[in-house]
This record gives structure tokens, sequence and C-alpha cells, in this order.
């Protein structure tokens, strides 16, 4: 397993090759608001042999560049990932995504059809059904608390992801990973741009699409998310052609972290479809 950073459209992005180059498609796995690549950490060893697999920092998060004006609504972000399997010189790949990583894996199966083999969406934002209460409340506040120190908003969105795990202990140790890169002012500021830009009307704009889905599909979701509730998974399921749904029990938002095995074992299967 190797990390190296990649330009692309002017932007650098962190990502992490694991696997091998076999005659199984790529895959690659996206992850969401305000998360990072390790999100992903005990999913990754778990993919059948025989598959390139990539997983990337979207810009802003993890070890990405800031961004600094740039684009990172969810079509920002999906445009960008299809610049990052150009410069891998990857034609099409199984894309995976969690949260907004799966709105963008959603707005690449729909916009760029070609480049999705299959997809795989867990926990995923979707319809008009999010961002949940609380970032909308935070939103509304930015103008009087976007000028406090990193420390102030942080605090807040700790306590708030803890809520999307079952396992407190495991949750305090991620959340700390996720939350490092916005501890200083400009990543106080490049929180404010993702927080501005988790925009539900792009995906509301892709429904009427999602018939139009040929990728073989599979859904998996945490059956106590509190943020994003399983019946938008149940409700892509639904309009998704010939998608599937397994619902975990005893797993709240963070799924890819507290059931690997199952996200694995729902992959294997759609790797074989």
């Amino acid at each position: 397993m190797r990390g190296e950073f990649i330009d692309v459209n002017g932007a650098r992005l962190y990502y992490y090759a694991a696997g091998s180059r076999g005659a199984g498609e790529p895959v690659v796995f996206l992850h969401g608001f305000p998360t990072s690549s390790h999100l992903w950490t005990d999913v990754v060893p778990l993919v059948p042999k025989g598959h390139r697999v990539v997983v990337v920092d979207l810009l802003g998060y993890g070890r990405s560049d800031r961004p600094t004006g740039r684009d990172v609504s969810v079509r920002g972000h999906a445009e960008r990932v299809v610049g990052l399997l150009d410069e891998l010189a990857i034609n099409y790949a199984c894309i995976v995504g969690h949260d907004v990583g799966g709105g963008i894996a959603q707005t690449m199966a729909v916009r760029w059809p070609t480049r999705v083999s299959r997809l795989m969406l867990v926990n995923s934002v979707g319809f008009d059904l999010w961002p949940g209460r609380e970032v909308k409340v935070a939103r509304a506040m930015l103008p009087l608390t976007r000028h406090l120190p990193a420390t102030w908003l942080l605090s807040i969105l700790r306590t708030d992801l803890m809520r999307g795990y079952v396992t407190s202990d495991r949750g305090a140790h991620s959340i700390e990973m996720y939350v490092r890169p916005f501890a200083k002012p400009d990543g106080r500021d490049s929180l404010v741009e993702h927080m501005m830009s988790l925009d539900s009307s792009e995906t509301k704009a892709i429904e009427p699409r999602l018939k139009d889905i040929v990728a073989p599909t599979a859904i998996v979701w945490g059956a106590e998310d509190p943020f994003l509730p399983v019946a938008i998974g149940r409700r892509l399921q639904t309009e998704i052609p010939g998608s599937s749904i397994a619902v975990v029990p005893d797993a709240r938002h963070f799924t890819p972290e507290e059931a690997p095995e199952k996200v694995a074992d729902v992959l294997t299967e759609l790797l074989t479809r």
C-alpha cells in the first residue's frame, strides 16, 4: 500500500493504492463529510484479490489541498474524481461512496455512466433528505461563528459526529483523525466551505435519472443511522433498477468502520454480478 499526491486540474489530491492490476475492474472508494480516506481502512484489506484499489482524500479533506475557493459541491467533487481516473488511466471502475461520497458516486453514474462499472452506496446522501437539522442550524449560525476559533467549531463537530458511532472508543479515535485538518485557521475556513456546499438540490436534480443507472448497484446501510435514515437507502433501492439493499443491525452512520466485514461481503458479491 502506498500513498502519494496527484495533480488534478491544478489541485493536489492525496490517494493511496492497494491490491493489484488483475483482471477485475478497479475499485474506487469515496468518503463523505467531514471524513477522509481513513474511513475505509478496515474495508480495503478485505477487497477480493485481483482488483486495483484506489482510496482518495477528496479536495479539502485529509491530506489533500485546501479548497481555497475551488468547487467542493457534489458535482465539483464528481468532476474531480473523473479527472483522477483520467490521470490514473482508469477507464471505468466500481465506485463505492459513503455519505456525500455516495452523492458523488450517484452523480458519476448518472452523468458519466461509462466510467462507472458498478455502484455501491453506503449510508449515502440522497434526494432532498439531507443535510440534517444540525448542519442546517450550524450553517445558519455561520455568519456569527465563522470567525471564532477553530476549537469552538470542532468541539461541536466532535460531539455531533460521535452520535454516528455505536462504540465511543472507535469513534473518538477516528473523529480526531477527521477533524485534524480543520484545527488551524485555514482549516476552519475549509470546514466552512464544505458546510456551505452541502446542498441537497444536487441530488434532487438527478433523482429523475436514477432510473437510468445501468451499473449493477448495491446499497448498504447502518440500521441506526441518526443522520441519514435507512428510509433513504430503501428509496434509492426503489429508484435504481435491479439494486439490492443490506441493512446492518447495530450500526449507525459509519458502517465502513463499524461493520467492515459486512461492507466487504456486499462488495464482493457486487463484483461478481
